[in-house]
C-alpha cells in the first residue's frame, strides 16, 4: 500500500454486490478503488521528482509515465542493473527493422511480473519479471518482444480497433431496433478485436525471436522464459489470487502452449538450441542482492500480518486469511472468497469526527444504528455495518495521526464469531516499534554456486518464503519437475 490519500471513495453496495463470486470475492472491495483518488493508474501523480529523461516527453507522454511509476511502486534504481538492460536495449535496436527508433527503458520497483512499451519507445519492466528470467537471453526475449509491438504499431492499430467496436456498439445500442441483431454485432466486433491483439502476440514474438537471434541472443530464451511464466501463473493459481485484476505480464501476454510451440518454430528459423549467447553468469551476478518481492517502502505481508516501517504501523488479519499488497489498498481473502478484507487509508478533516465520517457518503447502505466509537490499539475508531444483496460488511476506522485507515470485512454468512474475528483483528491494529522499524528489511535474491550433493529439497529449506519452498526455488530457477540443480551451476535463493 502506498503513502498515496485515497479520498471521497464511494462503495454502492447494492449494485457492487451482484459481481461478486465465490472466486472474485474482492468485487465490492477492488472496484472502490474505481472513483477513487488513489495511487494507480487514473490517479494523482506522486510528488516526488521525475526522473531524469534521455529525450524530452510531450506532455501527454509525461503524464503516462508518472501515472506508470505511481501504479508501479516508481523506479528501481540499481546502476548495474540499468546499465545491462541499456546495454541489451541498444543490441537488440542495431539488430532490429527498425533502428532508427529510439527507446529508454525503465525498471519498475514492483514485484508483480510485467513488461510493456509505449508507442514511443519507452519500454517498462518491472523487477518481479528481472528477477523470474535465468540469463540475458530471457530478458532479451521479453524486451525484444515489447519492441515489436512499437514497430509493428500494434498500440495505433489497437486504438483504431477500439474505435471501431465503440462504434458498433453506439449502433447496436442507439439504431438496431432488434435486440438480438444488435447483440449479434457487438458479440463479433468484440471477437474480432480479441481475434486481432491475439494476433498481435503472436506478431510480435515472430519479430521478437529474430530480433534477438540477429543480436547474438539464444533465440530459444522466448521459449525457456514463456514457461517459467507458466509455471509462475500455475504457482499463483494454486495459492489463490487475491487480486484478480493484479498488474501480471500473463494477463496481456498469455503463455499459451501454443505461443511456446511458435516460439520453438521461430527459434528453429534462425539457429539451433544452445548456439546464441546466454550469458547467465554475468545476468545473475547482478542479480545478486536485488529486492524480491515487497519494498518495504510500500509496506509488506508476513504470513497475516502487514507491516508499514514508513508509515509506522502493523495489522494482523484474522486467521486463515491470505493478504496481498498493491499499490492501492492490502486486500485479503478466506475460505475461498467467503470472506475478504480490504485496508486503506483517506484524508479526512481532523475536526471531523469518526461517526460523521462513516455516514458522509465513501459507503452506501450503512446502517446507521450501528454505528458506535472505539478504541483500536490505543487509537480512536469507530465501527458500523453495511449490507449489500449477497454479503454484509463491517466498518472500521482507525484514526492514525493526521491519517484515518479503513478497514472493510466482508461476509457471506456475519456470524456473530465471524463479526468477533473481524474485532479482534482490528484490535491488533497498533503503532510498530522502533525495534521493529529498524528490522523491516526486504527479502532478496542471493546467488550462489551449486556444490555436490545439493538437491532441491536442500535449498528449498533454506528459501524464505512463506509457503511451496520447492515449487518456488524451481519456479525462479526455470526448473521442470524432473530437473535437479547441477554443480557448477548457478541459482537464485530468497533471502531475508
Amino acid at each position: 500500500m502506498s503513502e498515496a490519500r485515497t479520498a471521497g471513495v464511494r462503495l454502492r453496495a447494492g449494485v457492487l454486490s451482484r459481481w461478486m463470486t465465490a472466486s472474485i470475492v474482492l468485487s465490492i472491495l477492488l472496484s472502490a478503488c474505481s472513483n477513487a483518488n488513489i495511487r494507480g493508474i487514473g490517479a494523482d501523480l506522486p510528488a516526488t521528482p521525475v526522473p531524469e529523461r534521455q529525450r524530452l516527453l510531450s506532455a501527454s507522454e509525461q503524464r503516462e509515465h508518472l501515472r506508470i511509476l505511481a501504479a508501479y511502486g516508481g523506479v528501481y534504481r540499481e546502476p548495474r542493473l540499468q546499465e545491462m538492460m541499456e546495454k541489451t536495449v541498444d543490441k537488440l535496436v542495431a539488430a532490429s527493422e527498425r533502428p532508427e527508433q529510439k527507446y529508454e527503458v525503465t525498471i519498475l520497483n514492483s514485484p508483480a511480473v510485467n513488461a510493456f512499451a509505449l508507442p514511443n519507445g519507452e519500454l517498462y519492466v518491472t523487477r518481479g519479471l528481472i528477477a523470474l528470467a535465468n540469463d540475458n537471453s530471457e530478458l532479451a526475449s521479453v524486451l525484444a518482444h515489447e519492441m515489436a509491438h512499437v514497430i509493428a504499431r500494434h498500440a495505433a492499430i489497437r486504438e483504431d480497433q477500439a474505435r471501431q467496436a465503440a462504434l458498433v456498439n453506439r449502433v447496436a445500442t442507439d439504431l438496431l431496433s432488434d435486440p438480438q441483431l444488435g447483440a449479434l454485432a457487438l458479440a463479433k466486433s468484440k471477437i474480432a478485436l480479441a481475434n486481432f491483439s491475439r494476433a498481435q502476440e503472436f506478431e510480435a514474438d515472430g519479430i521478437g525471436v529474430g530480433i534477438a537471434a540477429r543480436a547474438g541472443y539464444d533465440p530459444y530464451g522466448a521459449e525457456r522464459f514463456l514457461n517459467s511464466m507458466g509455471q509462475n501463473a500455475h504457482l499463483k493459481v494454486q495459492r489463490g489470487s487475491i487480486d484478480p485484476r493484479a498488474p501480471d505480464f500473463l494477463s496481456s501476454h498469455p503463455a499459451t502452449p501454443e505461443r511456446v510451440s511458435n516460439a520453438v518454430v521461430n527459434a528453429r528459423q534462425f539457429t539451433g538450441p544452445g548456439s546464441g549467447a546466454r550469458d547467465k553468469s554475468e545476468y545473475l551476478g547482478v542479480l545478486d542482492g536485488m529486492v524480491f518481492g515487497e519494498d518495504p517502502s510500500e509496506g509488506f505481508v508476513r504470513g497475516r500480518r502487514f507491516l508499514h516501517p514508513k508509515l509506522g504501523f502493523t495489522f494482523t488479519a484474522p486467521d486463515g486469511f491470505q493478504l496481498d499488497n498493491t499499490a492501492q489498498a492490502v486486500f485479503g481473502v478466506k475460505d475461498s472468497g467467503a470472506q475478504a478484507l480490504r485496508l486503506d487509508v483517506a484524508q479526512v478533516p481532523a475536526d471531523q469526527p469518526l461517526p460523521e465520517y462513516l455516514k458522509s457518503g465513501w459507503i452506501e447502505n450503512i446502517d446507521e444504528k450501528s454505528i458506535e466509537e472505539m478504541q483500536a490499539g490505543g487509537f480512536p475508531a469507530a465501527t458500523a455495518t453495511a449490507k449489500g444483496e449477497q454479503w454484509t460488511f463491517r466498518l472500521y476506522v482507525v484514526r492514525f495521526g493526521s491519517d484515518v485507515y479503513r478497514i472493510i470485512f466482508a461476509a457471506k454468512n456475519r456470524t456473530e464469531a465471524v463479526d468477533k474475528s473481524f474485532r479482534d483483528s482490528i484490535a491488533t491494529f497498533r503503532r510498530m516499534t522502533v525495534q521493529e522499524i529498524a528490522g523491516a528489511q526486504p527479502l532478496k535474491l542471493k546467488v550462489v554456486q551449486v556444490k555436490p550433493g545439493d538437491t532441491v529439497e536442500k535449498f528449498a529449506r533454506r528459501m524464505a518464503v512463506s509457503d511451496r519452498h520447492a515449487e518456488r526455488f524451481r519456479v525462479l530457477n526455470g526448473l521442470g519437475e524432473k530437473d535437479r540443480p547441477k554443480p557448477g551451476s548457478l541459482v537464485k535463493m530468497v533471502v531475508e
